[in-house]
Order: C-alpha cells, then sequence, then structure tokens
C-alpha cells in the first residue's frame, strides 16, 4: 500500500487536535487588559501543547518521506500515535484550568511519555514492514536514540514530579518545555540520508 492515505489522514487529525486546543480558549468577558491576564495558565498549557502537537506533525512529515510502502501494522501504530495525540486537548485544558495542579500535570506528562512511546512504536513498526524502508533504518540505527530515551525518561519524571508536592510540579513543567525544545529541530540525520539517496540516484 502506498502511504498517500496515512499522510492525509494523520494531517487532518493533527489539524482537528489543534483546533478544539484554540476553541478552548474563551474570550474574556470584560474588555480590559487584567481580563486577559487571569487567563495566562490556559494560554501557556495551549501555547506549549501547540508546539508538542507542531513538533510531532514536523517528525511524522520527516519520517513518512522515508517510507515507500505501508502495511496493516503501520496504519494501526499511526492511529496508536494519534489517539495519544488527540487527548493533548483535554490535558492541556485540564492542566490551563486548574492553574497547573498537581494531577493534571501527572495527566499531561503522562500522555506526553504515551505519545513518546506510541512514536517510537511507529518507527519500530515501519523499519519491519518492508525492506524499501531502509533509509529509516539508516537513519535512525532502528527504534532507538538518544535524544529518545532522555525524552522518556524526563517524561517519566514529569509524570511522577507533581506528586510530591509544588516543586514537582514546576520540576514537571521545566522538563516538559526542555524536552519540547529538544525535539524543535526534526532529526538531522533523516535530512541527511535523504539527500544522499538523491544524490546516488540522479547519478
Amino acid at each position: 500500500m502506498n502511504k498517500s492515505r496515512l499522510e492525509a489522514f494523520s494531517d487532518g487529525v493533527l489539524a482537528i487536535i489543534i483546533t478544539i486546543m484554540v476553541l478552548e480558549l474563551r474570550i474574556p468577558e470584560g474588555h480590559e487588559w487584567n481580563d486577559v491576564q487571569v487567563l495566562w495558565p490556559k494560554f501557556l498549557s495551549y501555547a506549549i501543547s501547540f508546539v508538542y502537537v507542531g513538533i510531532y506533525w514536523n517528525n511524522h512529515h520527516h519520517l513518512l518521506q522515508t517510507v515507500k510502502r505501508v502495511n496493516g501494522g503501520i496504519l494501526w501504530a499511526n492511529l496508536h500515535l494519534l489517539f495519544w495525540l488527540s487527548l493533548f486537548p483535554f490535558v492541556s485544558g485540564w492542566a490551563g484550568e486548574s492553574h497547573f495542579a498537581a494531577n493534571p500535570m501527572t495527566a499531561y506528562g503522562f500522555v506526553a511519555l504515551m505519545c513518546g512511546a506510541a512514536y517510537t512504536l511507529l518507527v519500530a513498526a515501519i523499519v519491519k514492514a518492508d525492506p524499501q524502508n531502509h533509509l529509516l533504518q539508516e537513519a535512525t540505527g532502528g527504534t532507538g536514540d538518544r535524544k529518545g530515551i532522555l525524552s522518556v525518561i524526563a517524561y517519566i519524571i514529569a509524570t511522577v514530579a507533581p506528586l510530591i508536592g509544588q516543586g514537582g510540579v514546576i520540576l514537571s513543567g521545566f522538563l516538559l518545555v526542555a524536552v519540547a525544545l529538544m525535539w524543535l529541530i526534526p532529526d538531522p540525520r533523516i535530512e541527511r540520508i535523504l539527500q544522499d539517496a538523491e544524490v546516488q540516484r540522479r547519478s
């Protein structure tokens, strides 16, 4: 099977996720700046979640550039990733509405952790599916890498830390932002391997 419907469906779902998140930003009841300031937790939560979804869209796009054929395993692995991403509007709204209370931050960290795990499973499914997907294997060396392992560790800490008190909530938020910054730039190894493959094809 080709990958066109997989790409189109994924792009549509991610666009809907972002739309749902922005609709959660309620218009202030008043018309003064003070009326807007009280909404800062919800806006901050939205902004972080928007960056997260954008990072997954960007890296997902790069990931699929290495794919020549898809099978049922890839389709289900992709749906698994989209399921966890679709929970971002819920945990984002809950965290913002609660002014980043402990339980909502734990839920946010858990969803981020599961998104990372689902992305790793998608990479594994792509590598396993077809020999024509060898470019991803060459680019990543398989399913694990240093940045991915660090992300999982940070997500686990971000999930557990809020349970120990306010300091843990701050640590959780810091780690979630740090992981987002780490993934802002898509994996350069994929771009390099694709460029090398294009040069070989033209020569």
